[in-house]
């Protein structure tokens, strides 16, 4: 469980933390060609992208500078090797343990209540991971947009 939870928080907390120091310091800002919760939303997509597999960004941050490429190489590091250490770890245990038979309090991963749980904590866990950032980018700028609207 702990190798798992790592791998789910190492990109997640890599997207923040690169975030995170984007805003903080003027380098970072410069790149946002946008100000404000637009500008956020560029730098928080870069970032996610970044150190989740990807490396793609918003066409308005400007990431060809030098603060953007060494912050996205060490995500996109991090993010794609750094990952593999849990994941042979978790393989490592799963090759020694006994294969001991399904018994009452087994949860079948084939009936519908597993699906439940796993969409489940697959929600929460995202929901935990990105919705206060996302309170600062887009649902901000979805509601600035709104103050112009004539009702």
């Amino acid at each position: 469980m702990k190798m798992a939870s790592l791998m789910i928080l190492i990109p997640v907390a890599f997207s923040l933390a690169g975030t995170a120091l984007a805003v903080a310091i003027p380098a970072g800002r410069a790149g946002a060609a946008n100000a404000g919760p637009h500008g956020f939303s560029e730098i928080l997509y870069a970032f996610s992208s970044q150190s989740n597999n990807n490396g793609s960004a918003f066409a308005g941050v400007n990431s060809n500078t030098p603060f953007y490429n060494l912050a996205g190489a060490v995500c996109m590091l991090i993010g794609r090797y750094w990952l593999a250490i849990p994941a042979l770890a978790i393989a490592g245990s799963l090759a020694t343990k006994k294969r001991i038979p399904a018994g009452a309090g087994t949860l079948a991963t084939h009936t519908p209540l597993f699906v439940f749980w796993l969409i489940g904590v697959v929600l929460i866990v995202g929901a935990l991971s990105f919705i206060p950032a996302l309170a600062l980018g887009p649902i901000v700028e979805h509601l600035l947009m709104g103050q112009g609207a004539q009702f």
